[in-house]
């Protein structure tokens, strides 16, 4: 009998917080709607389907189920419904038992990965201001706060919730529909351990929108970060940044939009946000500091402006913002004004470089910040997830999938494109795993299976990304081909391959009702959720996403460590012409699917009631059209198909057992027994259900309702029943004072309990600072007792700082101060330590790499502080060959074979009377060869070969000097080359005459023949020259370089 007044008290205490079971409240469906689309009479209507909507929305009921599909509609105001306590409600609560909430989706998805040990996974989607950002941010919260704890996990779970305003200040921007959008994709896995703690986490980030950093329709902002670092970053700071003017509208990049300030937004409470955030993920002050300074290198490349003299040249008309530049990017200025205004074309080993126009230069201007940008947002979460890193190897996983809804707007482009095709892939996958779980359970419940049918968008998905067909494929032909590719002649292309297609039209294609819709620049696609305009304008642009050669060798070579990590020399190396944005995205769509089907899935759809943000206002238009593009009805359909109810049998008859005589109040026998007597009492139709092995199916919502109504009418008996047999009256005073003196008992016991917790806490903590204090005053003295536990804390404290602040490179020559009793074992570890990176490093390097850094260092033990044009040479790469084949003879490398080694123009000066022939030099395996046009004109053997001169000047003359009584010479070479730090680096290896290399300072004699030398001065002059004197030497003047010795 106790169980019956449980049950009345569960009815009559629900505004006390009990829980409610979910089918208590279809007693007020015709107020608040029902809770489950499910149960939807007319489910196939899209009417019925908003009008549920409403009315929940209306009573602040803002989630509604689909099944296990989790509805949401954005309140636009703040709901105490996410407090603490509410959490606890909903923890280890069957997913059904409580009204509908994303508490309980995230604590169902948990309880199956400690239970089940089956990683899940939960898609976030809708669109702009629908509140995705938000629900991530929930479960989130109830994660970091209602799993278990480990002693070191406090940390993580700060990091995981302070991950997402970082993220949000440098990938968020205010929008027409949202004034905190995210403008990128995220991927968020939340790391478990074998007790359900949460240890870490790992985030995957997704097609960045790049080109809002230079340019943002009017009434949209830049990314937050901008304005929140002139809004509130202190004076000292925005002196050292450059950024005097905190102004908004005095940056080029910041005023596209017209809308630098936002009355919704406040910026100097998400600056201190984000500051306490990057302390907290673990930022020290010198990187928050290199960060900022690339974001403000971004704000000086956009007032960077050009100009035209008047021969046509471009020019930079800004030269405060160059010096700015250099001094927060830690280049060149010179080079990165020479970046800026030409462009380097590498063509057979030989560079070309052309000037650029003053619209080609705005362009690149424009590209070199968009590549700052979104390598430093890709460093920001590669930084993000070494904080969120965790020893411990996790044994569950959950994901968190933020992703942008499907996108229509007046004007769709290349990111829309993009965005819609990752929608598809993700419809696709919804409807086949929902058609998936919906089968297993059939089976595992031992019910026949009908076969659904659906639309299957695969025939989209194909039409995109299909191998040598699909749109893709044909934008990158385009963009690859030679000739002059165009936007439009990509748009001829899509005509040509895919005119048949029923899902793609365009202008041309069209019929004449179809064609006023559309424009000549314009295709069609028909999506599983209605037609999209695509303007192929910009289209072949953002998916080449290309940068100049020369402004990558700029930023190779910064000073500032976050640019430096964001840009690698290995691609300058890399002769391969990288992936495209769109084949890019679509290797990465491809990965997060397989991400995904490895895991169990659940869903969160996101609706934006209203395009004003306002509260309490649903517009019927604006949720219709999100219905459709969510593909809910769809969904919904693929559910109903079957029975519209499902429940086990245990929790069917606890709740039903009343309305027949022989379930109640107790059923003794089997469950399935006890469910089959109820539902014939009740007068179920065979068609109406079907009994599975656990589970009870009920097919049409009506039949439940009836039920549900037949119990609301039969409650108030089960409560005077109860109060009859037991006595009293359930206010009856007894009853009040045996509840109290119960209450009483429990509390006494857990109040001592707490206090001897307390007590061990405080011994524990008493006896810890004794040893401490005692070790303390002992801790010279040799290890004994009494002070080895403050050895072993010293000991450990050292190897956890040394852990945390573990050199970062084999340059980093930074490490903790030890203590003195570990002084030697410091020693010992940093050494270990270094060595460890210098063969990490050395195994990373490729082979042709390792050859170009070893002959690097060759030339700087030859050449270092002891010639002029050094420097200039240090960052250029050595080459391979400066000869292709084609330039030397045939007969030639007829006679020679394939054994050319290395070659490089030169021009010869004749012994006697120093005329200058022009000639090739060949480094062969065993000897050099000189070559003029057809002919061998000298070999020299490297065993023969006596050392090699240069002088200290920036010329480029060299002498090979020879045995004089070696018949087969005929005296020294003197020759000039345009690469001589490379071409006598490669012949000193070649020869082995390394240390063979003589460096002089005025003079250089050189046999003539047999008894006879010749002198050649060396002088510093305006100009290169290379002149025969009256006393018959050879003078050569080269003009003084000044630059800082390397």
């Amino acid at each position: 009998m106790w169980n019956d007044l449980l049950l009345f008290q569960t009815v009559v205490d629900v505004e006390g917080g009990v829980r409610l079971v979910m089918e208590s409240a279809l007693s007020a469906r015709d107020r608040v709607g029902v809770q489950d689309f499910l149960l939807l009479e007319n489910y196939t209507s899209e009417a019925a389907f908003i009008e549920n909507l409403r009315r929940r929305y209306r009573e602040n009921l803002i989630y509604t189920y689909i099944g296990s599909v989790l509805v949401s509609v954005n309140p636009y105001k703040e709901l105490e419904i996410y407090s603490k306590q509410h959490m606890e409600r909903y923890r280890g609560v069957n997913f059904y038992e409580i009204s509908p909430h994303i508490f309980a989706l995230a604590d169902n998805s948990y309880r199956a990965v400690r239970t089940e040990r089956k990683d899940q996974c939960i898609l976030i989607s809708g669109e702009s201001g629908a509140g995705k950002t938000e629900a991530s941010k929930k479960i989130l919260q109830y994660y970091t706060t209602m799993c278990p704890t480990r002693n070191n996990t406090h940390s993580i779970r700060e990091r995981l919730l302070q991950s997402t305003p970082v993220l949000e200040a440098f990938g968020n921007a205010k929008t027409l529909r949202n004034d905190n959008s995210s403008r990128f994709g995220k991927y968020m896995d939340v790391q478990f351990d074998y007790k359900g703690a949460p240890i870490g986490g790992h985030i995957l980030n997704y097609l960045l929108e790049k080109s809002r950093v230079v340019h943002q329709n009017h009434g949209e902002r830049n990314f937050h970060i901008f304005y929140q670092l002139l809004e509130s970053g202190h004076s000292e700071l925005l002196r050292r940044l450059g950024l005097d003017k905190t102004n908004p509208q005095q940056y080029h990049y910041l005023v596209k939009g017209n809308c630098p300030r936002v009355s919704s937004i406040s910026d100097k409470n998400s600056w201190k946000i984000v500051s306490k955030a990057f302390s907290v993920i673990g930022f020290n002050e010198e990187e928050v500091e290199e960060l900022l300074k690339v974001v403000a290198s971004v704000l000086h490349l956009g007032n960077t402006q050009f100009g035209e003299d008047e021969f046509g040249e471009t020019h930079i008309t800004t030269d405060t913002q160059i010096k700015f530049l250099s001094e927060l990017l830690g280049v060149d200025g010179s080079f990165l004004s020479e970046a800026l205004t030409h462009k380097k074309i590498v063509a057979k080993g030989e560079e070309m470089i052309g000037p650029l126009s003053l619209e080609q230069a705005l362009s690149a201007r424009d590209a070199l910040a968009k590549a700052i940008y979104g390598r430093t947002f890709t460093w920001l979460v590669q930084k993000i997830n070494q904080s969120l890193a965790f020893q411990v190897k996790c044994s569950s996983v959950i994901g968190l999938l933020d992703i942008y809804g499907f996108e229509v707007f007046q004007n769709n482009s290349f990111e829309q494109f993009c965005i819609n095709y990752c929608n598809e892939k993700l419809q696709q996958l919804f409807i086949e795993l929902t058609l998936k779980s919906e089968q297993e359970e059939y089976e595992a419940e031992g019910i026949g299976w009908e076969s659904v049918e659906y639309f299957n968008n695969k025939v989209i998905c194909d039409l995109v990304e299909e191998k040598f067909k699909g749109i893709i494929a044909i934008l990158d032909e385009e963009c690859l081909r030679p000739g002059e590719a165009s936007d439009i002649t990509f748009l001829e292309k899509l005509e040509d391959r895919l005119g048949g297609h029923p899902h793609f039209v365009t202008h041309k294609l069209a019929n004449g009702k179809t064609r006023k819709a559309l424009g000549r620049d314009e295709f069609r696609l028909l999506h599983y959720a209605g037609e999209v305009n695509y303007n192929v304008n910009g289209f072949l642009d953002k998916n080449n996403d290309l940068l100049y050669r020369n402004l990558k060798e700029v930023m190779c070579q910064s000073e500032n460590q976050i640019v430096k990590e964001c840009f690698h020399t290995d691609e300058l190396t890399d002769q391969r012409r990288p992936e495209t944005a769109a084949t890019q995205f679509k290797l990465s769509l491809a990965k997060l699917m397989d991400i995904l089907m490895s895991k169990e899935p659940s869903y969160i759809r996101c609706i934006k009631p209203n395009d004003g943000k306002q509260p309490g206002r649903f517009e019927e238009v604006l949720v219709r059209h999100q219905v459709k593009y969510l593909g809910l009805m769809e969904n919904l359909r693929v559910r109903r198909a079957g029975f519209a109810y499902r429940r086990s049998f245990e929790a069917f008859l606890q709740r039903y057992k009343p309305l027949c005589p022989d379930t109640w109040p107790n059923w003794q026998g089997n469950l399935s027994d006890g469910v089959s007597t109820l539902v014939r009492h009740l007068n179920y139709k065979p068609e109406e259900y079907k009994l599975g092995r656990s589970k009870i199916f009920i097919r049409f919502p009506k039949t439940l309702f009836l039920t549900e109504d037949a119990l609301e009418i039969r409650k108030p008996s089960i409560g005077e029943k109860a109060q009859k047999q037991l006595g009293f009256s359930v206010n009856n005073h007894t009853f009040v004072c045996l509840c109290l003196s119960v209450v009483i008992v429990i509390q006494s016991w857990w109040r001592g309990v707490k206090g001897r917790r307390r007590a061990t806490r405080r011994r524990q903590a008493a006896d810890t600072i004794r040893n401490l204090i005692k070790g303390f005053i002992l801790r010279n003295e040799p290890r004994c007792p009494d002070n080895e536990y403050f050895l072993d804390h010293v000991r450990f404290s050292f190897l956890m700082t040394i852990k945390r602040n573990l050199p970062k490179n084999v340059l980093d020559r930074t490490w903790p101060r030890p203590p003195p009793s570990l002084s030697e074992a410091s020693v010992h570890l940093h050494r270990l330590c270094i060595r460890n990176l210098v063969n990490d490093y050395c195994r990373k390097i490729q082979p042709e790499w390792k050859n170009q850094l070893e002959q690097k260092v060759v030339a700087s033990g030859i050449f270092r502080g002891q010639k002029d044009n050094y420097p200039q040479s240090v960052p250029r790469l050595f080459v391979g060959t400066r000869l292709e084949n084609e330039e030397i003879n045939l007969k030639v490398r007829q006679t020679l074979g394939s054994d050319n080694r290395y070659g490089v123009a030169v021009t010869k000066y004749d012994r006697r009377g120093f005329r200058a022939r022009p000639r090739q030099l060949l480094l062969m395996a065993t000897g050099v060869i000189l070559v003029q046009e057809s002919k061998i004109k000298q070999r020299i053997d490297y065993s023969s070969l006596l050392g090699i001169s240069v002088s200290s000047l920036s010329d480029g003359l060299f002498v090979m000097h020879v045995p004089t009584a070696d018949s087969k010479q005929k005296g020294d070479l003197v020759l000039q080359c345009d690469h001589v730090i490379e071409a006598v680096t490669k012949l000193a290896i070649m020869a082995d005459k390394i240390h063979n290399v003589n460096i002089s300072q005025d003079s250089i004699k050189f046999a003539i023949a047999r008894g006879k030398e010749g002198v050649i001065d060396f002088t510093y002059g305006a100009e290169l020259r290379v002149i025969k004197t009256k006393n018959g030497r050879l003078a050569v003047t080269a003009p003084r370089i000044n630059s800082n010795s390397i």
